[in-house]
């Protein structure tokens, strides 16, 4: 009986923790969501602005390519005009040249030439002719000179405009250069800038939800520890009451009193022991506890002062209540349907083997009896004849 009311104020004590420390997570996982928040909001406002510049970005590309277009037709037109103005350079060299030699000829040779034409003249019309024809040879060479000089000027003037436009083009061009290498300084930093923001965020979203499970987790170990300590005040209370106990048949048997029937969970199998400290040891794989020990675990573990109520899974027929080497006291619970459920390392066993048994129903305390480390229940589930997982059955 002291036992079992010192194994209640424990339990009552660790549900008031668990409530003081499940408050603490709330608050954690408040300041983490918020921190979520702002880091998101952060990083979707870096990504709308790196969608802007790269959108500024394609807004240059194409102004360079037009501006390329431009500066090669540039090109091309100062290029016409340089074979333009060098074919009017000859022009007007060739004119030059050839008025200098009649110049020239007129000078060594004097006028005589010109003189015997218009004396060889047989009338006065073709004298007019032969004149008028001397007149127009010196004129026109001075109007091609004349007319070659203003080409060239004009052809300068033009090839001029266009390197000037050119040059202007240039300008264009190199600007939107240093624009674009710019704008791609301001994108690899915004790459940067997202990418740890998607890491921090990660990481938060991360703690955020390991926050929420372990709070999920405590919230579930609060209400069963609420739960085991309402079953074991309640045990406590009906031993007290109880007159009469059950003796227990074979050797091993411990002594002590059943309390009232308790049933818990959900699941398919009541909890077999709800006043449990803690799971010591999961079904499956294992490190070994003690040499000679399985490492492929067929239970679960349950840690509980010696003396803590052990209950029927589910109702069936006991087969067996009796001391069994490594597994101490043991208990065994044939329920039908091939499903069997044991019961090791009892301190005290309050049921014998052909007793039917409800479900719910105290049919021993925990012990350390057997191949133990200390008090627990190891609770089995067989199906067919195979352990099972007894978490799909709780």
């Amino acid at each position: 009986m002291i036992l079992i009311k010192r194994g209640v104020s424990l339990l009552l004590v660790m549900a008031l923790c668990f409530g003081t420390a499940a408050q603490a997570q709330a608050s954690e996982i408040d300041a983490t969501q918020k921190q979520a928040d702002e880091l998101k909001k952060k990083k979707d406002d870096a990504e709308n602005e790196r969608n802007s510049l790269e959108k500024q970005l394609n807004d240059i590309l194409t102004k360079m390519d037009e501006t390329k277009e431009k500066i090669d037709t540039k090109e091309s037109e100062i290029s016409a005009k340089e074979e333009e103005l060098i074919q009017a350079r000859v022009d007007e060299n060739d004119q030059y040249e050839s008025m200098k030699k009649r110049i020239k000829y007129m000078y060594e040779n004097g006028n005589s030439q010109f003189i015997e034409i218009l004396c060889e003249s047989k009338s006065i019309g073709e004298f007019l002719n032969n004149a008028e024809y001397i007149s127009t040879i010196s004129e026109y060479d001075r109007d091609m000179l004349v007319q070659f000089q203003e080409i060239v000027r004009a052809v300068q003037e033009q090839e001029a405009t266009l390197k000037k436009e050119y040059e202007e083009l240039e300008t264009m061009q190199n600007d939107l250069i240093a624009e674009q290498n710019k704008l791609n300084d301001l994108m690899e930093s915004k790459k940067e800038e997202i990418a740890q923001l998607a890491s921090d965020l990660g990481a938060t979203e991360e703690r955020l939800k390991q926050l929420k499970e372990a709070a999920e987790a405590a919230r579930r170990k609060q209400e069963e520890m609420a739960r085991a300590a309402a079953a074991a005040a309640e045990a406590a209370k009906a031993s007290a009451k109880a007159a009469a106990s059950n003796s227990n048949s074979g050797s091993g048997s411990g002594s002590g009193s059943a309390g009232a029937p308790v049933v818990s969970g959900n699941g398919t199998f009541t909890h077999p022991c709800p006043g449990m400290s803690y799971v010591s040891s999961e079904f499956g794989w294992r490190a070994q506890p003690l040499p000679g020990a399985s490492t492929n675990h067929k239970g679960m573990d349950f840690a509980a002062a010696t003396g803590t109520p052990i209950y029927a899974a589910s109702g069936g027929t006991v087969t067996s209540a009796a001391y069994s080497g490594n597994a101490g006291n043991l208990i065994v619970i044939n329920h039908g349907n091939g499903l069997q459920t044991y019961y090791m390392h009892c301190d005290a066993m309050y049921v014998s083997a052909g007793q039917q048994v409800s479900k719910g129903q105290n049919i021993g305390a925990v012990g350390t009896t057997g191949n133990s480390t200390g008090p627990h229940l190891h609770f089995q589930v067989m199906q067919n004849g195979t352990p099972t997982n007894p978490r799909n059955f709780l």
